[in-house]
Order: C-alpha cells, then sequence, then structure tokens
C-alpha cells in the first residue's frame, strides 16, 4: 500500500477511496497527473459474454481516472483471450474460437458506456483491440524484438507464476506467453496513443511491471503501473460471488432486481467501504451513513443498492429494484419486477421437494447446501420458514396469480409452472 501524500486531485482520489495497492512510480506519476492529460488503460479479457462485479473496480478506476480529467482507454482482449491469462489459475483457461471471442466483445462492449463518456475530447474514453496489433506479429518478429527483453529467470519469479509451479499445475508455454503479450499491449498504446498508464488488480502486478519496464527500457519513456487490491467481503467471501453464481454486469445475464439486492445484501461492515469504491456518493454522506447503528444501517444498504444498480442500469430500473422489494418484505406484496423461474408443471402435480426447489430457485448449488440452508433457517416458502426438507410444494401452493413465493434471506424469487 503507498501511504504518499499526494498532490494531483487523481491520486489523492484513488487514495482516500482506497483503489490503490501498489504504484510502480509514485512520485512521478504523481507528478505527471497533476499536469497535463494523461491516458490510461486497463485491459479486459473476453471470456464470458458479460463482465461480472469483479470486473466493477477495474470500471470504476478508469471511471476515477476519467473525473480527474485524464484519458482512459479501453481495451479489448481479443487477441489475449486466444492465449488465456495464467495468473493464479491452477490450470489453462479452455481455448476459445474467434467466433466466440468476438460474441463475447459483443456482449461486453456496452457496459462501459454506462461509466464513461466516450468521444474525441480530450479526456474522452476510446475503446481499441489488442488483436489489431497482436494477430498481424510474425512469430520470429515477436521473439526477436521483445522476446530479447524478457528473462525466463525473472518471469518466475512473479508470484502469480510461482504458484501455479509451487502446486505442481503444469504451465504451457502458450500460457507463458501471456505476460509478453500484455507487455506488448503497453508498448503499442503508448507509442500510438500516448498511454503511460496500465492498471489493473494486484494479481496483474508482475503484467503491469513487465510493460513498464519494457516502455522504459526499449524506448526510455516514462511508464507507471497502478494495481487495486484484492477484493473479498468482510466475512472473506470473493467479491462477484454468490451461492446463485457471479454476479453479471448485463442485464440479460442478471435482473436489475437481482443486482440491487446483492448491494442490498452486503454485509454491515462492508457499506461504507463498497459505497468508496463502487459509488460516487460523496465522502461527507458516507461518514454519515457509516454513523448509523442497529437498523438504521439497512437505509445506508439502500442507498448503496441505489446508487450501484442507478449507475449500471439507470435510476428508473433502481427504483424500480427497491419498490418491488420493499413491497415483498415490508409490505407483503407481490410485484411485477420479481424475478421468476420456472418450474415444470408435471413436477409441482406430483410434488417438489424443498431441497429440489431451493436448487431450481438458484439458493444452492447442489441438494447438499440446499439441506443445509434449510437445516440453518435460510429458506421460506410463501414466506414460511422451511424446516423439512422433504416437504412437497405442490400446485396447490400457487398464489391467486399463479405463483410461488421464495426466498433466501432478503432475495426473493417466484416459481411459476412451466
Amino acid at each position: 500500500m503507498t501511504d504518499l501524500p499526494f498532490k494531483s486531485s487523481f491520486l489523492q482520489t484513488m487514495q482516500a477511496r482506497g483503489y490503490i495497492h501498489s504504484i510502480t512510480h509514485p512520485a512521478e506519476l504523481d507528478e505527471a497527473s497533476g499536469g497535463s492529460t494523461i491516458i490510461g488503460y486497463i485491459g479486459f479479457d473476453a471470456t464470458a459474454p458479460s463482465l461480472h462485479v469483479g470486473h466493477l473496480i477495474q470500471i470504476m478506476l478508469l471511471r476515477r481516472l476519467q473525473q480527474a480529467g485524464h484519458k482512459p482507454i479501453v481495451l479489448m482482449g481479443g487477441g489475449t483471450t486466444k492465449v488465456g491469462d495464467p495468473s493464479f489459475k491452477d490450470t489453462q483457461r479452455p481455448l476459445l474460437t474467434e467466433e466466440r471471442i468476438a460474441e463475447n466483445i459483443a456482449g461486453i462492449k456496452g457496459v462501459f458506456e454506462k461509466f464513461l463518456t466516450f468521444g474525441d475530447g480530450p479526456s474522452d474514453a476510446i475503446m481499441l483491440d489488442n488483436d489489431e496489433w497482436l494477430s498481424k506479429l510474425g512469430y520470429l518478429e515477436f521473439l526477436r524484438d521483445y522476446g530479447v527483453h524478457f528473462t525466463v529467470n525473472r518471469m518466475l519469479s512473479f508470484e502469480s507464476v510461482k504458484l501455479r509451479l509451487d502446486r505442481e499445475q503444469p504451465l504451457t508455454f502458450l500460457e507463458f506467453n501471456y505476460m509478453l503479450m500484455q507487455a506488448t499491449d503497453f508498448l503499442e498504446l503508448n507509442r500510438r496513443y500516448g498511454c503511460v498508464l496500465q492498471m489493473g488488480g494486484s494479481d496483474q502486478w508482475g503484467n503491469i511491471l513487465n510493460g513498464v519496464e519494457l516502455i522504459r527500457r526499449v524506448d526510455a519513456k516514462p511508464a507507471f503501473g497502478l494495481t487495486t487490491p484484492l477484493l473479498a467481503t468482510a466475512s472473506g467471501q470473493k467479491m462477484g460471488k454468490t451461492v446463485g453464481g457471479a454476479v453479471w454486469l448485463n442485464a440479460d445475464a442478471l435482473s436489475p432486481y437481482d443486482y440491487w439486492q446483492y448491494w442490498r445484501n452486503t454485509e454491515d461492515a462492508d457499506v461504507g467501504r463498497f459505497m468508496r469504491l463502487f459509488t460516487d456518493i460523496s465522502d461527507a454522506d458516507i461518514a454519515a451513513f457509516e454513523a448509523l447503528e442497529g437498523a438504521a444501517i439497512n437505509d445506508a444498504k439502500k442507498a448503496l443498492a441505489d446508487a450501484t444498480t442507478s449507475m449500471l442500469h439507470g435510476a428508473e430500473a433502481a427504483a424500480a429494484a427497491r419498490s418491488a422489494a420493499e413491497k415483498a418484505f415490508e409490505q407483503g406484496a407481490l410485484s411485477a419486477d420479481l424475478p421468476t423461474f420456472q418450474v415444470p408443471r408435471a413436477d409441482l402435480e406430483a410434488g417438489v421437494s424443498n431441497t429440489a426447489l431451493a436448487v431450481l430457485a438458484g439458493f444452492a448449488n447442489s441438494n447438499g447446501e440446499a439441506r443445509r440452508l434449510i437445516a440453518g433457517g435460510g429458506f421460506k416458502v410463501n414466506d414460511v420458514k422451511v424446516s423439512d426438507e422433504r416437504a412437497l410444494v405442490t400446485l396447490a401452493d400457487l398464489d391467486a396469480d399463479g405463483r410461488i413465493k421464495v426466498a433466501k434471506g432478503k432475495t426473493i424469487k417466484l416459481a411459476v409452472p412451466a
């Protein structure tokens, strides 16, 4: 963690709101970002058709950069996705076809427009694809121009590589080239656009350092790296993961209601920290929310959910999600905005066990997990806490509108016969 007394508004904000884990040349970057407009980038590999909450802090880094008057570059990893980043992975990622990569890029592009302003202005964001230059590199050209600047000794010293080898998991030569490719990205962006800053999570430190050193060694130009802490909740759970799976950013992968509920269910100890990282709520207002005690902390959680959902899905969707949640929990009514899932009518005619229903709702990933949920009193059907995992839910449990209300904690879903 860097604790220098920064002078630039960019790094002051980054430090005050908890974004900084490491910086390669903090004093130089502070001076550069306090003067003229600087250009910084973050790369996003297209491994899925949607980004998830785990990517959100990186998107917010680009937003903070632009808010400070600087220019962000969103770099799509059309080229690097063909290899797959091995950082802190136990196994090689599945290799995707070019068609699938293109589909994934098309799916994730739109989310950035919710957080950044794109255009031709000096601080307007631009979006690029590293396949533009990586696919044109000849193998011998790549080795002669870039391979000579990297030693295997140094590459093996990076924690992300050492961890893989210490676990005696194979690291393919294909994956080993990833860090060279990422360094090449930074060099290309520096030469083409004057980009001087690469940002990312702390798991990217080795890859970022390679790019910084390559630019400084080959072109003798300033270049900087900045990483954020790897985030976990106060209880140690990885950010962006729930029992039901990843918390996706695309509305077609996760409804605005479920997204709102994810933030509404934030642990008490995380509310202020998440407000600083994931919203534009002012420091003064955050301090006021952090001072709330007892049940009043729920107001802070709703404010967090409102702000994060408004930023991603719009204020109208956030208001609808909050209204649906309040009707369901505080007024006992059900809203059309609540997420639904289908249960085959034939299964309901025969009877579906509470265990199976919890799995179908996405509240558990297995029958064993569902049984533990029920044993802990965390599963309700039609507002009644379930105690018998084998008890059956049938068509007789449908309400007047043909739905069954199921809940895990503050998360509600409606089962409908298919």
